[in-house]
């Protein structure tokens, strides 16, 4: 809100408490103003008290409530486990990986990437992820603080959902190993995938709250902070070795609202920044 005539009276160094007694041009008891300027002060005054009265309103605005948060698996839930960079070169090619990689800064869209093949160079595709996926499984490890984490948001009443780019199987040994478990849970049997925003606006229906609700904890800018995004969600990224600090991800269309070194640090930004009341 904007207050002109008050303009024409203070001077630039005029600090945010406005008040009589610290107004350099109106030292002087107002019985001392002529006549003529008693109703612009008046006026003036008015202004100032409803624009404070605003921007104090605004500070005190309340939190939003947090009613649901949803996690990423391998890299967020899980310690990475995966060789994604090998993987994507058995698939692509050296040459081919180069030359996506050097036009993609955020990273490779895999499944993007091959949805357009033949069958049968698709079907090798995916017999080579597969095998890489596999391998991670043999591997897997809850990430540290992920199961505190959701021990904290169970006690606050808030629920758990889970997208993830790899397979249902993978999403079961992850429940079955670690005995927590998210609802819903979606792999890439759920079409489209991430960053398709629609799995993440599924999870809110199903669970009945609005995109701005609920918040997406992730590793990847590309596919998770894309999806919350897209969604109308809060984003929180997940990096862990500090690799998205790189100058090359500087103008990515995409960019979390929060950026944490361990899911350690997510409970306490949740605590500061939304209504965690049961």
């Amino acid at each position: 809100m904007r207050c002109l005539p008050t303009k024409q009276f203070q001077p630039q160094s005029l600090p945010p408490s406005l008040s009589i007694t610290n107004i350099p041009h109106f030292t002087t008891a107002t019985n001392s103003l002529p006549s003529s300027s008693m109703p612009l002060f008046s006026s003036i005054l008015s202004k100032t008290a409803t624009t404070r009265s605003l921007l104090m309103s605004s500070s005190r605005s309340p939190k939003t409530r947090l009613r649901g948060v949803v996690f990423d698996m391998d890299g967020t839930l899980t310690v990475p486990a995966i060789d994604f960079a090998a993987m994507y070169r058995a698939v692509l090619g050296e040459h081919e990986y180069n030359r996506i990689k050097s036009q993609n800064p955020s990273g490779i869209d895999i499944l993007h990437e091959i949805e357009n093949w033949t069958p049968q160079k698709q079907r090798k595709a995916f017999e080579t992820i597969a095998d890489y996926e596999r391998q991670g499984l043999d591997r897997l490890q809850i990430m540290p603080g992920a199961a505190e984490l959701c021990g904290l948001l169970d006690s606050k009443n808030i629920r758990r959902g889970l997208i993830t780019r790899n397979v249902k199987s993978a999403v079961d040994l992850f429940h079955e190993r670690f005995g927590i478990t998210f609802s819903p849970a979606l792999s890439r049997e759920f079409r489209p995938y991430k960053p398709d925003p629609a799995p993440l606006l599924h999870i809110c229906s199903v669970w009945d709250v609005l995109p701005n609700e609920v918040i997406m904890v992730g590793d990847s800018l590309k596919d998770d902070v894309a999806c919350g995004k897209r969604a109308g969600a809060f984003t929180c990224l997940l990096d862990e070795t500090g690799r998205y600090d790189s100058p090359k991800y500087a103008d990515v269309e995409h960019k979390p609202d929060f950026k944490v070194t361990s899911l350690a640090e997510v409970y306490s930004i949740l605590e500061v920044n939304f209504d965690l009341s049961p």
